[in-house]
């Protein structure tokens, strides 16, 4: 053409361009998706090149849907096929039932009398037979009618999603038709749900069916379900998801005052929205279904599993925000306040926008019970938990168990309890944030589980182990210091009152560090998202604590009774002191035990023991340290009594043994005898030393068995110890016991009381004769009449032999 003249060329050229027009439609007889389909493949001139492969490639595709097409042809004449022949089958049935009908109603019908009875009998005989031969025929029409009916709907469900598949592997498929063809197979997947509740409540005994459904819905979920993940991980990178995490600057770097980023699902316009929000929809709706079978499946106790799956659609949000944030926790595993940071800052940043957007689409597809809300946060801490445990807790377990072979103290331990701390603290900005975002967790414990870092422990109990050994030392350590400082044993506690009662208790100082300690054990213990946690760390830290501290106790009373047997005034205060201190600690110990808190751990306990009884629950957690802390108490207050008493019994024993005094029978000399002066001194000194220093509730425990052991010591001595009772005798021992009285008298009202023999021995000296011997003839019944009642009569008949009457 180039060597023809120019006027030539124009003319062959434009003869050209009208064959070329005459041979192409108009674009306004085209279909829409054949215009859009022209308009991406051709943009300029170059791209016409790419027309005949282009071509070729269209053809073999609709070879392939042609394939496809005589494929569902030849399976829905195998099904005509099938169903024909069942019918034939089910029509003969009917046709021998409409027979034997017949033969029945002219048995019944039969007016010969001579055959009346013959046909009752078989009315009678074959009338239930065939009664369950029509039920039988109608369970088999139901059967085949259902079986029928899934096998044609899960075909369809097969066939939509082997057809999604098959346009999401073809290159130039659209993404629109594909979404399609999956929300075809979930709707058809939702009916044959419904039809299979409606068979596993009306006919249970179908489980055949009902296994054979389930097997072939399982195959196609395990089709459907990677390719909604993939397609909707493949719309988020689209989209621009993951955000950038942070947008640090050279002089800020304070994570979580990093300026904001925008959030790519607020930013996403048109059909990029419309098409996330279909996709984010039909993920909802796969996971309804899921919930659905799983709900029908599980037996009743198992049920509530299958609603406690995190929300799948806000997972694929979650994930991709850790796959980036790695190489920066990698960088962190020694300053892992910034990844507690970075999460916290994600975590609070995206939380509104769960809900804005994202929980109306939650509800359209009736997943009951979830929230957009919670469920970020609890994705946000689970993948925490999940790096945590991962990642960083293996490299602080490893660096503690150096430390243990070396021997050397270094980093690691406080590396360990920093790391618990910023744990602690991220907790209490999680629950924070979800009290100011309106989110209304229940304290059940799959929901404390869900907003926990701590939970990271409840599938690793060997770190739980450890984590206390490092508590326990750590507090220990530090507990060491004020354990040998003398001072924390003799200065007092400023208002040691309890709530539970205005006793004021005159605890040394070192009982309340030790009490600091534990209740920050307790407090720290209360982060645990799970009771057995709880209990099981406060075993392991709380219990050798006050263990320890009693061991302190014992020792320091054993060194004051080795020294001086408690007989110097400085150690009895030392031996008070310890009882002051185990009291006090015990009081607030049982005082924290009757909260909640611990009542829970207690019923826990008894719920793993199987024991119904709430018979001591309260205490449980410490039970065998406070009981171990009483009997200390109980047994150091009673060595007090035993050591005043021997000391009293040592100064009175001529008193006791001198019978000279007892034959004195000049009346009118009754001063207090002179051998139990310096007897009474010493009790006065002692009990008032004992008053000053030991808190009130023991030293009442301390005086009264020092009254019982006098009672018992005077009453065997001279009443029991055939002394001769004169007149004179007998009021010298009468002044005696009043002066003994008199100094038990500053506690009570009645100190004769607490001196039962003596007393009752001082009345049976004070009868005349005659009302004396009318007591004893009378027996018991007399002492009773009397007033003796703690004095049986052998005993009562001896004081009276005693008992010396003159004129």
């Amino acid at each position: 053409m180039l060597d023809l003249p120019p006027d030539q060329c124009l003319n062959v050229a434009s003869a050209t361009v009208m064959a070329a027009s005459q041979a192409l439609p108009h674009t306004s007889g085209l279909a829409i998706p054949v215009l859009s389909f022209l308009n991406e493949r051709f943009h300029s001139r170059e791209d016409l090149s790419q027309a005949e492969s282009m071509a070729s490639e269209l053809e073999a595709q609709c070879a392939d849907l042609d394939r496809q097409l005589i494929e569902l042809n030849s399976r829905l004449g195998a099904s005509l096929v099938a169903y024909s022949s069942f019918s034939d089958g089910l029509h003969s049935q009917f046709g021998a039932i409409n027979t034997k009908l017949t033969g029945l109603r002219l048995l019944t019908d039969d007016s010969d009398p001579k055959s009346d009875g013959g046909g009752k009998k078989i009315l009678g005989g074959e009338l239930p037979q065939l009664a369950k031969e029509v039920a039988r025929v109608e369970t088999v029409r139901a059967y085949a009618e259902t079986a029928l009916k899934l096998d044609s709907m899960i075909g369809d469900v097969e066939e939509a999603v082997s057809s999604a598949m098959s346009k999401n592997i073809k290159k130039y498929s659209s993404a629109q038709v594909s979404e399609e063809a999956r929300k075809l197979a979930i709707k058809k997947l939702g009916v044959i749900e419904d039809v299979i509740n409606e068979v596993t409540k009306g006919r249970p005994q179908w489980t055949c069916l009902v296994s054979a459904v389930d097997h072939r819905v399982d195959r196609a979920l395990a089709i459907l379900r990677p390719q909604a993940v993939a397609d909707h991980r493949a719309l988020l990178s689209s989209l621009g998801w993951p955000p950038a995490l942070f947008a640090l600057t050279s002089s800020d770097t304070d994570i979580a005052k990093s300026p904001s980023v925008p959030n790519p699902l607020f930013t996403m316009q048109g059909d990029l929205k419309l098409q996330y929000c279909e996709n984010f929809l039909s993920l909802c709706n796969l996971q309804q279904l899921q919930s659905r079978r799983k709900y029908r499946q599980l037996h009743d106790r198992h049920r509530e599993v299958a609603l406690q799956q995190p929300l799948w659609a806000i997972e694929e949000l979650v994930n991709p925000i850790f796959l980036s944030s790695e190489h920066h926790f990698a960088m962190w595993t020694n300053k892992p306040e910034f990844i507690f940071a970075l999460v916290y800052k994600v975590t609070r940043d995206y939380v509104d926008a769960m809900d804005e957007l994202l929980q109306p689409l939650v509800d359209e597809a009736n997943l009951v019970g979830y929230s957009c809300r919670e469920e970020w946060v609890a994705s946000m801490i689970s993948s925490l938990c999940t790096y945590l445990s991962k990642e960083v807790f293996p490299i602080y377990v490893s660096q503690l168990k150096e430390d243990d072979l070396s021997g050397v103290k270094s980093q690691a331990r406080t590396s360990w309890l920093h790391l618990i701390d910023l744990m602690i603290s991220f907790d209490k900005r999680i629950k924070s944030l979800i009290a100011n975002s309106g989110i209304t967790f229940s304290l059940e414990e799959k929901n404390q589980l869900k907003l926990s870092s701590l939970s990271v422990f409840c599938d690793r109990l060997d770190w739980l182990e450890l984590w206390a050994e490092v508590e326990l030392n750590d507090n220990l350590d530090q507990l060491k210091s004020e354990t040998s400082d003398e001072r924390s044993w003799t200065n007092k506690i400023q208002g040691a009152v309890l709530m539970s009662s205005s006793e004021d208790y005159p605890s040394p100082a070192i009982s309340d560090c030790y009490l600091r300690r534990i209740s920050a054990v307790i407090d720290r213990s209360r982060f645990m998202p799970v009771v057995s946690l709880r209990s099981k760390f406060l075993r392991l830290v709380g219990a050798p604590m006050v263990q320890k501290f009693l061991d302190c106790l014992l020792f320091r009373c054993q060194e004051a009774e080795g020294l001086t047997a408690l007989t110097d005034d400085a150690a009895l205060i030392k031996v008070a002191n310890c009882v002051n201190a185990s009291r006090y600690f015990e009081s607030v110990i049982k005082e924290w035990c009757e909260d909640v808190f611990f009542v829970e751990m207690g019923q826990d306990q008894l719920d793993e023991l199987g024991d119904s009884s709430l018979e001591g629950l309260e205490g449980a957690i410490f039970d065998q340290e406070i009981k171990k802390v009483e009997e200390f108490r109980t047994e150091w207050a009673k060595k007090i009594s035993v050591v005043i008493l021997r000391g009293f019994d040592a100064l009175a024993r001529d008193y006791l043994k001198n019978r000279r005094q007892w034959q004195d029978q000049n009346e009118e000399d009754l001063s207090l005898s002179k051998t139990l002066v310096g007897a009474l001194d010493y009790l006065q000194g002692k009990t008032s030393i004992i008053q000053k220093n030991l808190n009130g509730i023991d030293f009442v425990g301390v005086w009264r068995t020092l009254a019982d052991g006098i009672d018992e010591l005077m009453f065997t001595g001279l009443l029991m110890g055939n002394l001769k009772f004169y007149n004179s005798s007998f009021k010298r021992f009468r002044h005696d016991t009043e002066v003994l009285f008199g100094i038990f008298g500053s506690w009570c009202l009645r100190p004769e009381g607490f001196f039962p023999r003596i007393s009752e021995g001082l009345k049976l000296l004070g009868m005349d004769e005659k009302q004396l011997k009318v007591a004893l003839t009378e027996g018991k019944k007399g002492l009773r009449h009397q007033g003796i009642r703690h004095l049986n009569v052998a005993q009562a008949e001896k004081i009276a032999k005693n008992r010396v009457f003159t004129s």
